[in-house]
């Protein structure tokens, strides 16, 4: 009894002084402790865990990117199928239980949603329960003390994360949410927001993004993301997703951006996939690791089928891969695939 209660009065006493101290390192809009101090109190939190491979982890403000038809959409909903379930996508590492999962969709109808998760609007996918997804109110009427749609759905945020419960937001996309946003002119106050709820409700955000028109035989960068810089400044990580140009159902998915791991997917190892429907679900599904240079169109005139008639004739003469990847100027990689496309 007497060593329970002395304890507890060594509990109070310390979680006493540890108030003491937060209050201390309080100056103005600062939080300032020793560097020791603040890695003591990092021990006590949970080590992060992936969500989606090392592209996305746990608390993270997130964004993917990419050109219009692409397939951001179905990445994203393919992302928050494997986290609702607690069941790993294919290629991409998942190290946390089932998590409740808000997906605002700003850029399907409930029609369009069906299609892609049916087959011709029959036999339909089932999601679970922790899967939810929001559209907009189109019948909505803006209150007095807002300004825009744009502002009344960044104070809604907060309100839809605690009554459902979600661990996870996926924002698609962050064009529609602000319509000014190449402007920059809600990029600041967005991202400000969404760090801080990732922060305050422990929550992990994805935001999709699209890119401006760019060169097709460019690697992608950071500065291919639409918007202001800030946006990119202010997430903890980003990835993208590239068309490929040696098959229209090729897609690569790129790291751009990283904080809680090396830089893994970078231009020599991007994650090769390939957009697939079987059944009634639209998703990528893991094909190989390759090199970015070689998914890449041509700044030249040669064209894929081009430059698959002069790996034919190499074929026939008996190169081996590498060999015929080196008269190409591509990978041995991407010999296989082409090869295992053509079966031959």
């Amino acid at each position: 009894m007497i060593k329970s209660n002395l304890l507890k009065i060594t509990k109070d006493l310390e979680n006493n002084e540890n108030q003491l101290q937060n209050n201390e390192a309080v100056q103005g809009c600062l939080m300032v402790k020793t560097a020791n101090k603040w890695i003591d109190e990092a021990k006590h939190r949970p080590i992060p865990n992936m969500l989606f491979g090392e592209f996305w982890y746990e608390n993270e403000l997130a964004i993917l990117f990419a050109d219009t038809n692409i397939g951001k959409s179905i990445l994203a909903v393919q992302i928050a199928d494997s986290l609702s379930r607690g069941e790993g996508i294919h290629g991409f590492k998942l190290e946390c239980k089932p998590k409740k999962v808000l997906y605002l969709d700003f850029e399907l109808s409930d029609k369009q949603f069906e299609n892609r998760c049916s087959e011709d609007y029959k036999n339909h996918y089932v999601f679970h329960e922790n899967f939810l997804r929001a559209e907009l109110n189109d019948v909505l009427e803006l209150p007095k003390n807002h300004n825009s749609i744009e502002d009344y759905l960044c104070e809604s945020l907060e309100e839809a994360i605690t009554r459902n419960n979600a661990s996870v937001l996926i924002i698609d996309n962050l064009t529609y949410l602000n319509n000014d946003n190449e402007k920059a002119k809600y990029a600041l106050h967005l991202m400000k927001l969404l760090k801080k709820l990732t922060k305050s409700k422990s929550v992990s955000i994805l935001v999709l993004s699209h890119t401006p028109k760019r060169d097709a035989s460019t690697p992608i960068t950071k500065n291919d993301l639409a918007g202001s810089k800030m946006l990119m400044n202010f997430c903890d990580s980003s990835f993208a997703i590239g068309a490929s140009s040696l098959d229209h159902s090729f897609r690569y998915v790129k790291q751009i951006k990283q904080r809680n791991t090396e830089h893994l997917y970078h231009s020599e190892n991007v994650v090769l996939c390939q957009i697939n429907k079987e059944c009634n679900f639209l998703k990528f599904q893991f094909v190989d690791f390759a090199v970015e240079a070689d998914h890449l169109k041509s700044a030249g005139t040669t064209t894929i089928e081009d430059r698959d008639a002069k790996m034919f004739d190499l074929i026939n003469q008996g190169l081996s891969n590498v060999k015929i990847g080196k008269e190409l100027g591509i990978s041995e990689s991407t010999v296989r695939q082409r090869r295992l496309k053509h079966n031959i």
